[in-house]
């Protein structure tokens, strides 16, 4: 699980810290002084649960806060203050929990046990890939809706190389199989990615996509995948290849005979 505690105050956050590390030792923790930079961070990583200072300048507690819940809304968030009078909008944006400092173990302790998405705590991830059959791709289990139908394409060239920087050339070698006008290609391409870009941060989902000059690839744990799972947990996956994969695209075929071969023993 990913956890992060924001707080300007640096005697408070390394008390928090110390708290965090000794209630749930085995967490990704990070301890941020700046809340722009704790928002780049979640803007790069899909966080689980923060730890938020109301009180600090340029963002405040409660705004970062909702700019976290956007990104996911799923996130546990539990507001950390001084004062008691901004109960209100914690309980107004479905908040997680409220601590009054100082922050305690048993404060903490309290506030994991009340845990409003304790089901989803550790586990949940936003986004699911089906590749299985045909390829879908849902957000907050809807999905998900582009501009153009080969954006969604585009994603499951992604997926399919499994974390692979692919390269311009390669998406047009997959999406336009026949002969073409180059520029036309690269044109269009340009405007698949653009779609692709503000799609993804209309749904708060900034850092799964990782864009390098001229290349593209899938953030792997960022996102729930029927092939990933199968390939990591083998015989234990609660997901199963049966002869079909992203059937809906003819390029599939060349990773389906890859898959249809794989050997668990190797």
């Amino acid at each position: 699980m990913k956890v992060i505690a924001v707080d300007d105050n640096k005697k408070d956050l390394k008390l928090i810290s110390s708290i965090v590390g000794e209630v749930i030792p085995d967490a990704d923790f990070t301890a941020f002084d700046n809340p722009l930079s704790a928002l780049a961070k979640a803007r790069e990583e899909e966080i689980d649960m923060a730890i938020l200072d109301i009180n600090m300048p340029e963002l405040d507690g409660v705004e970062l806060g909702l700019y976290l819940k956007k990104m996911n809304p799923f996130m546990n968030i539990i507001f950390l203050s001084a004062h008691k009078e901004y109960g209100f909008e914690a309980m107004d944006m479905h908040a997680s929990g409220y601590m009054l400092k100082p922050a305690t173990e048993s404060k903490v302790r309290k506030e994991l046990a009340e845990l409003r998405y304790a089901e989803k705590f550790g586990d949940h991830k936003r986004v699911f890939a089906q590749t299985f059959g045909n390829f879908e791709f849902f957000v907050d289990g809807k999905p998900i809706e582009f501009k153009y139908k080969k954006t969604k394409e585009i994603v499951a060239i992604l997926i399919a190389n499994k974390g692979a920087q692919t390269t311009n050339g390669e998406l047009i070698a997959n999406l336009w199989e026949d002969e073409g006008d180059p520029e036309k290609k690269m044109s269009y391409l340009k405007n698949l990615r653009q779609d692709l870009q503000n799609t993804f941060t209309r749904l708060g989902l900034e850092g799964i996509i990782l864009k390098q000059r001229g290349s593209l690839s899938i953030a792997k744990d960022r996102i729930e995948c029927d092939l990933y799972d199968w390939l990591e947990k083998k015989d234990a996956s609660k997901y199963k290849y049966m002869g079909d994969f992203m059937k809906q695209f003819s390029w599939s075929e060349f990773y389906m005979a890859d898959l249809d071969e794989f050997d668990f023993d190797e």
